[in-house]
């Protein structure tokens, strides 16, 4: 696992907890889908660049 992916899986993982958050606090549901969005971006950005696939 390098530098990377590990940065772009945490950051994916805390933009979930922000999703959870906002979810709680009845916040927009648009900008609970650009959280969603971009927090599947990154999760999926991180995993396709682990090092165990190539």
């Amino acid at each position: 696992m390098n530098g990377l992916s590990t940065v772009l899986i945490v950051v994916g993982l805390f933009l979930v907890g922000g999703i959870i958050s906002f979810v709680k606090q009845q916040m927009p549901k648009s900008l609970i889908v650009l959280l969603s969005v971009s927090a599947a971006m990154c999760l999926v950005a991180g995993v396709l660049r682990l090092e165990m696939w190539n």
